[in-house]
């Protein structure tokens, strides 16, 4: 099982980390999801490929650095 950390721009109140993490949370091979609104970051356990996750914050209307 792996982790991926994602540093997601764009959320600016709890309405947003819970839809990030709703969008997070529907990609295959997602296990859990910590979404910390102040570090404006992700962490992701499972088999997801990290290029779904960035998608799915992409199509959330969020964006990904790095």
């Amino acid at each position: 099982m792996s982790q991926t950390i994602l540093k997601i721009e764009g959320m600016t109140c709890n309405h947003c980390k819970m839809r990030a993490e709703k969008a997070l949370q529907a990609v295959s091979g997602v296990e859990s999801v910590k979404v910390d609104l102040e570090a404006k970051e992700a962490v992701v356990t499972g088999a997801a490929e990290r290029a779904k996750l960035v998608k799915a914050i992409v199509e959330a209307g969020y964006s990904v650095v790095g």
